[in-house]
């Protein structure tokens, strides 16, 4: 119970990196005891005929381990999904609301805990067979990236320890440059695994006093600071900013409750706040102009049927970029159009990352009886080609709607195809500002890694200006109507990430399998 208590602790201080707290600063410790307990006790094998039940404990306490910290980390990071309740305004009984919503927490806490869990069986598994154990910080960042990068090979992905680091430590943030959002997993994982490392070497009397184990724990501060001097050098490259490739962007945030969005009280205030933002903006003479996810709630047929904001759009004949809802046969799709200022469509973005258990339930002839949807529409969202590209008057755009902004091959594959910038659209509502502040925190990795201009527009907040750095240089209040303009700049540069992809995890992953087949070797001819 002590390792327990101390697992789920260090879980809760990973928790604390991300918003509301953002202290990202412990992230570089929080590992740490967990990587502790899992080899602080010497392995005790008796006889042959024991060796299997012991191996078995050991299994079965390091996974509790790594899951109970998972859910402190998890748990506490995604604690704001517990805001979807209530929903008695969609119609769901108050106790079948919370109920809900806690079911959404466990099974988010749970799926990022269970990833903790195999991390933690795979290095007791790997202390078994390994010689040199100085070699287990290489397994563990191996292991751990590999592992995220499976992970977010699904639909259910936010917290990668990365994020962590967003939007506070603008140094580090720069490593993702070179191999993405695992460069940042990796320094995070090794600077902890030498950390208890070193305690580890010293409890075990391996080195002669406490001074030099002191003096050790200099080493993975060193690299602390060599991380951040790197950063540093990359945010001070200089940022090019020429006229011809400026872009002189109007954001609205329309700032509609979720409870009347999608009802005809919501509708009128939608179209009303749009039109007028979309006047407002288009008299500041900007390019174009960015709306939220959905900002009109309905198709693209009955806005050029019925809409004021699209006969503003004939009148003022600046084109925009509206959140709306496309047609895929008998389904819909949550879409991203550009509207020319003629009024005509010019291309159109179908969001491919769906929420799980928001716009379509996982495993749904086994879920969906318990839990339906948690929207009042009569369709299912239809899913994007991941394969899409958005050409614009203005160049070739990097599109994320919403939940999408958590995944960072998306962007790079946009990237590498020619995105010059970054537009993202969201709803955001319904929320405290954590699941905002965090929303954002993501966006600021993706025009890192990508080295984009991006500009974000959400409905509730928070609509942001991010630079190439990752610098916000401006951001919305929360739960507010506004409008804003500003000017963003494409760029055609590649990172090293965008032209190679995520090809740290790769190398680590097979020198870590090269050392295993190494070590199994040396043990076989000994």
């Amino acid at each position: 119970m002590r390792k327990i208590f101390i697992a789920f602790g260090s879980g809760i201080l990973m928790g604390l990196t991300p918003a509301p707290v953002s202290a990202w600063f412990l992230a570089w410790v929080s590992l740490a005891p967990l990587w502790f307990l899992l080899f602080s006790l010497p392995l005790r094998r008796k006889d042959r005929q024991e060796e299997d039940i012991f191996k078995r404990h050991d299994f079965q306490e390091s996974f509790i381990l790594g899951f109970v910290w998972g859910c402190g980390y998890h748990g506490l990071a995604l604690s704001w999904i517990t805001g979807v309740h209530p929903m008695t305004w969609m119609g769901v009984p108050w106790l079948a609301s919370l109920a809900i919503a806690l079911f959404c927490w466990f099974f988010i806490t749970f799926w990022g805990a269970i990833l903790v869990g195999v991390w933690s069986m795979g290095m007791t598994w790997i202390n078994l067979h390994l010689k040199i154990k100085w070699l287990r910080v290489l397994m563990g960042v191996a292991l751990w990236c590999g592992l995220e990068s499976l992970w977010s090979q699904g639909d259910l992905w936010w917290t990668s320890l990365s994020y962590t680091q967003s939007p506070h430590n603008l140094l580090i943030l720069q490593l993702g440059q070179l191999s993405g959002s695992s460069t940042i997993t990796a320094s995070i994982v090794a600077v902890n695994g030498l950390f208890a490392e070193i305690l580890l070497a010293g409890l075990n009397n391996k080195f002669v006093n406490y001074q030099k184990t002191f003096a050790l724990l200099s080493l993975p501060i060193a690299i602390i600071f060599i991380l951040h001097l790197t950063g540093f050098f990359l945010y001070n490259r200089p940022l090019v900013k020429t006229p011809n490739t400026a872009i002189k962007v109007g954001l609205i945030q329309g700032n509609i409750p979720n409870q009347i969005k999608l009802y005809p009280q919501g509708w009128k205030k939608a179209i009303e706040g749009y039109t007028k933002g979309y006047k407002a903006l288009a008299d500041e003479k900007v390019d174009i102009i960015l709306t939220p996810e959905t900002a009109l709630p309905f198709f693209w047929k009955d806005i050029v049927n019925f809409s004021s904001f699209y006969r503003a759009i004939l009148d003022k004949k600046v084109p925009t970029w509206l959140g709306a809802f496309g047609q895929q046969g008998t389904s819909f799709t949550n879409s991203l159009f550009t509207v020319t200022g003629t009024g005509t469509l010019f291309s159109r973005y179908d969001k491919v990352k769906l929420v799980p258990l928001g716009e379509y339930i996982p495993f749904e002839e086994i879920l969906g009886g318990f839990i339906n949807r948690l929207s009042p529409l009569d369709a299912h969202l239809a899913r994007g080609k991941s394969d899409q590209i958005f050409d614009t008057p203005f160049g070739r755009a990097i599109v994320g709607i919403c939940y999408e902004s958590a995944f960072s091959e998306h962007f790079r594959r946009q990237a590498a195809l020619g995105g010059e910038f970054i537009i993202t659209a969201s709803n955001n509502a319904h929320y405290s500002q954590t699941m905002p502040a965090q929303h954002h925190a993501q966006d600021v990795m993706r025009a890192v890694e990508t080295d984009r201009w991006a500009a974000r527009a959400t409905n509730t907040g928070y609509s942001a200006i991010v630079d190439p750095k990752g610098r916000t240089l401006w951001i919305s209040d929360i739960n507010t109507y506004e409008i804003h303009s500003d000017i963003i700049y494409r760029q055609q540069t590649k990172t090293l990430y965008v032209t190679w992809g995520d090809w740290l995890t790769k190398i680590v992953v097979i020198l870590a399998i090269t050392i295993g087949l190494v070590n199994g070797f040396m043990i076989r001819n000994h």
